[in-house]
């Protein structure tokens, strides 16, 4: 059962077509978190998503100590995101030099700019000193290998984003069979990637979770993404259990036919509207609590 590989973007790079999400690392036991790790490489899974925020710096280090045993960081690509939600690229290079720290490592193959989901965001990662600096000093030093950005709320962002003629080499953004249909990355902003040459790193295939209360499988929506131009889809894996779920349907992967992917959009569409069942792009309650100290916004909810 071998995990497909794909193309990186423009690059010469590939990656395996899932990626192990990092914020799930945080909720078995240690020990089991790096097997996940372990069996996940093993397996033939490179992807590894992370940020310095997932449960305070927990999901970093579980994953550097994972990584620090064998050969297993020479076989992975690693990427983690920089929260400096005051978009301020010293804070930025701090947060990056902390990171490398707890993963174990001397670079990221990928570092993005995690959660570009308010208003000001874009303005304040292009302004002087700002995000954007960082990521292409960090590059020029050698201390990442490619450099993207993130975000889950309003295509708009990810379209002003990709508007400034900046050189990323990879955004990440949520796709699955409900995004199809309300405030759409797939139409809106996936093309604009394929144009560009960056590599996409899909999200949410499950919608956060709440894919299952429209009757449509966690198994089906993870391969409605993937049957997507992605390089990769990130899917949080809390115990062996999911990580095998998973491998089972990568390894097992033929794309939709276009009969099957109109099924699954029909059977959708009536739990699409308002993005009720999408809720991290109708409320700021699902963004990371560095975001919303910034912002002032409750970390309740």
């Amino acid at each position: 059962m071998a995990i497909p590989r794909r193309a990186f973007g423009r690059s010469e790079e590939t990656v395996s077509a899932i990626g192990l999400g990092g914020a799930h690392l945080g909720r078995p036991e240690e020990a089991e978190a790096i097997r996940i790790v372990h069996e996940a490489i093993d397996a033939g899974l490179t992807f590894l998503d992370n940020a310095w925020e997932y449960n305070d710096g927990e999901s970093e280090r579980r994953m550097g100590a994972a990584l620090a045993q064998g050969d297993y960081r020479d076989r992975a690509f690693l990427m983690t995101k920089d929260c400096a939600h005051d978009r301020r690229a010293a804070h930025s290079l701090q947060k990056l030099e902390e990171s490398l720290q707890r993963l174990r490592t001397d670079h990221l193959d990928l570092w993005q700019i995690h959660e570009v989901v308010w208003d000001d965001d874009p303005e304040r990662i292009f302004a002087p000193g700002g995000s954007a600096e960082a990521l292409l000093k960090a590059k020029e030093q050698g201390k990442v290998r490619y450099i993207g950005f993130t975000g889950h709320k309003h295509p708009q962002l990810h379209r002003w984003m990709l508007s400034q003629g900046f050189p990323w080499d990879a955004v990440q953004m949520p796709l699955n069979v409900l995004d199809a249909h309300y405030l759409s990355f797939e139409r809106e902003i996936l093309p604009l990637c394929q144009e560009q040459g960056i590599a996409v790193v899909g999200m949410k295939s499950n919608a956060g979770g709440h894919l299952p209360k429209t009757g449509i499988t966690p198994t089906e929506g993870l391969r409605y993404a993937l049957s997507l131009p992605v390089a990769t889809v990130v899917s949080g894996m809390p115990s062996l259990d999911v990580l095998r779920a998973n491998l089972a349907v990568a390894g097992d992967f033929t794309p939709l036919s276009d009969h099957e992917r109109g099924g699954l959009l029909a059977r959708s569409r009536p739990f699409a509207p308002e993005g009720e069942f999408e809720p991290f792009k109708t409320s700021h309650d699902y963004d990371g609590k560095e975001g919303r100290i910034a912002h002032d916004y409750p970390l309740t909810g």
